[in-house]
């Protein structure tokens, strides 16, 4: 058996030679890489007669399934799948999982502290000490009391809405389904159209997929209250950026915090996003912590070991 791990995984080399020792132990060969593949060509050669391949958030090309006749496992450092073309993996027999969890509490902290940012303007706080503002340049507001819409409400969304209601405020929900945490927490669920309307700060925890994809556009849009502020640290395409540049230009929205995008930064040719003065922009980082990495190298790995053992993968998809 061979298992590649494509790219790295943001853990120690110690860590990731503990792993590794763990799966040569289960009479495995692995083979690790300390960069990003940039080719299908390099793809191909990293991957050849692999059974199990590792990788994280780099988009892996079709031909690695098709012509890699060993792979029995594709092994996802991550929680979005987008990436992966899973559907072909799975008409070919070969098993998928993800590393779902590793990052909830990351990218709900990340929610957290954008809405902190918009409502209280700390990024033009700070450059205002610096240039002789006064505290009555910056009356902000507080999370207590604000209505909350959390679009997709499962485990990163249900984690953003604990959150939030720790802050005081009142919840609501958007998803297919109403688990019971969600309802004992206090979330009502409403349909899409109804959460925009009444809330005041709409956080977006959605899969992509073809059923996702700009989920919230122009009419969503004007929907919203012209005070309210929307956040998204799930995945770019699920909001559309041209009726989202096109709200804040005409300030129908207070303000947008953003973490995703339609590419993945940094950009290599100017977006119209990156000059609007009512959104704050971080470089898809909601997954990227010290804690979120160790916790997803803990996942991937077992799942290996289990894959090699024969045993059932917990975060199978």
């Amino acid at each position: 058996m061979k298992t590649v791990l494509v790219e790295p995984l943001t853990i120690s080399k110690e860590a990731l030679e503990n792993y590794g020792k763990n799966l040569k132990t289960a009479g495995n060969d692995f083979a690790f890489y300390d960069t990003k593949p940039t080719s299908t060509e390099e793809w191909l050669e990293r991957t050849k007669d692999a059974d199990q391949i590792i990788l994280a958030n780099t988009k892996m090309p079709e031909a690695v399934i098709e012509e890699n006749k060993n792979l029995k496992y594709i092994n996802i450092a991550f929680t979005g799948t987008d990436h992966v073309p899973v559907d072909l993996a799975k008409s070919k027999g070969i098993i998928v999982s993800n590393a779902a969890g590793y990052s909830d509490q990351a990218v709900a902290e990340l929610a957290i502290g954008m809405t902190i940012n918009l409502l209280r303007d700390i990024k033009k706080a700070d450059w205002g000490t610096r240039n002789k503002m006064k505290t009555s340049d910056f009356l902000g507001q507080e999370i207590a009391g604000k209505k909350v819409g959390i679009i997709g409400v499962g485990k990163i969304g249900l984690r953003t809405a604990e959150l939030f209601k720790a802050f005081g405020a009142d919840l609501y929900g958007y998803n297919r389904s109403q688990s019971k945490e969600a309802l004992d927490l206090g979330v009502k669920f409403l349909d899409l159209d109804e959460l925009l309307k009444i809330s005041d700060i709409v956080t977006v925890h959605l899969p992509l997929n073809d059923s996702t994809r700009d989920t919230i556009s122009e009419r969503e849009l004007a929907l919203m209250k012209e005070s309210a502020i929307l956040i998204n640290c799930a995945r770019g395409p699920i909001v559309n950026t041209k009726a989202l540049v096109h709200a804040l230009k005409n300030k129908k929205l207070a303000g947008a915090g953003i973490d995703v995008f339609d590419t993945e930064p940094p950009f290599t040719a100017g977006e119209e996003i990156l000059d609007q003065d009512l959104a704050l922009l971080t470089p898809h980082i909601g997954f990227f912590t010290r804690e979120s990495m160790d916790k997803r190298a803990e996942i991937v790995f077992a799942n290996a070991e289990d894959f090699l053992k024969g045993r059932d993968i917990k975060t199978r998809i």
